[in-house]
């Protein structure tokens, strides 16, 4: 290793200050909610040898398989220069609204690295507005399907062809590749400023480091053998239960996730390809780690996952997987988490464990008269699990995902919906000697008929406690007051009213007796 501790931290803010300014790139730049306000969307850095070097504090869900999504680039031999773009859940990605942009950066001549960006598009076309079905069967019916392809004037034709929002998708588009070059730029910056040669030493040096560090935390909790189940609450096609199953084993400094005993892969869309199910592994292994290791490929490497090909978290294709990226991998992380738990290891009780996935879409009318599609697309917080010293946090996003909300006037003044309540869901946290956190209610008016898709879970098993701590309460979805199964699609009138209550998160510990929350 030819960096000392100062450089390891110098270089290695330096590589993340370059990832960072490019998810602000993408984010500053973007004309959809979803991306501009919300901020679904993740950036990172690559080598040349397809190894993360860097992340922005962006999606774990995104970020943890976006190696995947690199190594499917280059196998098709990128020149310098060179810009990819895919969101084929089966060849490097995770779910098709996610379109990922790879640029290949040219220093010196050659392939340097790769900037990468990922965002969430709010239509990629598919059987409903939103590209998020309930009662999707097959892949086909979730959006186009792209495989890694040189971005070309002529692809992004044949894309928007088949988007029911092109223009707010070519804008969204063209912020990925500004993005992309911001990256290129920073990295050949860097370059000039260190020279090429020692650049490389330096992220083949932080990579070596942040393994080493993994490796010395993780050989702090030598276990093996801890087991969990846990359960998605139906499929969007069938509502009976799904088991997810997986038993963990920490030894020599290694981390093994294997998932034998899962179900077999669903008839609905909660599938996921084995690239989800690692991400959701390695955002588990991330929170055992000490807040200094740096997040890049030295940290992957201590980490295994296995599963039976076909079964739910390794899906093949061409099952359905809309649900899969934003619901199975929270569940994953859940039953991680709750496979630590019963080694005494200390980890959190389970936060709200869904995204609660809401859209809706439809047409509207130009003042030339034109009907013209839209589509609106958001997740909605709820409550964190409690942890040992600490009151688990209301209202917020949990887990996999790390976006915020729209904001009101946003929402309100870009599509015809009115929010008619949001706020804390009070008391819906685990009690414990310290309490989870509460979710949240997110009422919405449609003035306008449209259509309405939610993805969610943890609407009839509770996020469960640790240690004695109490469940959070389970979320509801209610059309005009009428429950609703967890996932379902339905059309609204004007004047309906969706009301989601979002789960609260686990207790941790006994309660004091007479004690309050």
């Amino acid at each position: 290793m030819s960096l000392d501790a100062v450089g390891l931290e110098v270089m290695g803010h330096a590589f993340a200050s370059i990832a960072e300014e490019m998810g602000l790139v993408l984010i500053h730049s973007a004309v959809s909610p979803n991306i501009r306000e919300r901020r679904d969307c993740s950036a990172a850095l690559f080598d040349a040898a397809g190894e993360m070097i860097a992340q922005a504090a962006h999606i774990p869900v995104h970020l943890g398989a976006l190696h995947e999504s690199v190594a499917a680039v280059r196998a098709l031999a990128p020149a310098p220069g060179d810009v990819f773009i895919l969101n084929d859940p089966y060849a490097g990605g995770s779910h098709l609204p996610d379109i990922t942009l790879v640029g290949a950066v040219e220093v010196e001549g050659a392939v340097g690295g790769y900037g990468v960006v990922r965002a969430h598009h709010s239509d990629v076309g598919g059987m409903q507005a939103g590209s998020m079905p309930a009662g999707a069967r097959e892949i086909f019916a979730e959006g186009v399907v792209v495989p890694p392809l040189r971005l070309t004037p002529e692809v992004e034709r044949f894309l928007l062809a088949n988007v029911r929002t092109p223009e707010a998708r070519r804008a969204d588009l063209a912020a990925q590749r500004a993005a992309v070059e911001r990256g290129a730029d920073g990295l050949r910056a860097l370059a000039a400023r260190h020279g090429w040669a020692a650049l490389c030493d330096a992220a083949r040096d932080l990579q070596a480091y942040a393994e080493r560090r993994a490796r010395e935390a993780l050989a702090r909790f030598e276990a093996t053998g801890l087991t969990a189940t846990d359960w998605l609450e139906g499929d969007g096609v069938d509502d009976r239960d799904l088991a997810i199953r997986v038993r963990v084993d920490i030894r020599d400094g290694m981390f093994h996730a294997d998932f034998t005993g899962t179900a077999p892969a669903a008839h609905g869309n909660v599938n996921c390809p084995l690239a989800v199910a690692r991400s959701a592994v390695l955002f588990v292994v991330r929170t055992l780690l000490p807040e200094d290791v740096p997040t890049n490929g030295g940290v992957t490497r201590v980490v295994r996952v296995t599963a039976p090909e076909g079964c739910l978290v390794h899906a093949r294709f061409p099952s359905a997987v809309a649900a899969g990226n934003v619901e199975t991998s929270q569940r994953i992380a859940d039953t991680v988490f709750r496979a630590l738990a019963t080694g005494s290891l200390p980890v959190p009780a389970q936060g709200q464990g869904t995204m609660n996935n809401v859209t809706f879409g439809g047409l509207g009318v130009r003042d030339s008269g034109l009907e013209t599609g839209w589509t609106y697309y958001e997740t909605i917080g709820g409550g964190q699990g409690a942890s040992s010293g600490a009151h688990g946090p209301s209202g917020v996003h949990v887990g996999m995902s790390n976006t915020r909300n729209t904001p009101v006037e946003v929402l309100e003044m870009e599509y015809p919906l009115r929010l008619k309540a949001y706020g804390l869901r009070r008391g819906s946290g685990g009690v414990g000697q310290w309490s989870g956190g509460d979710g949240v209610i997110r009422e919405f008016e449609a003035l306008a008929p449209m259509d309405a898709s939610v993805l969610a879970e943890r609407r009839r098993h509770a996020p469960c406690g640790v240690g004695g701590g109490g469940a959070g309460a389970p979320g509801r979805t209610l059309v005009n007051g009428a429950p609703l199964p967890s996932k379902v699609s339905t059309r609204l009138a004007a004047g309906d009213v969706v009301r989601i209550e979002t789960p609260g998160g686990g207790g941790w510990g006994q309660p004091e007796p007479g004690g309050e929350r």
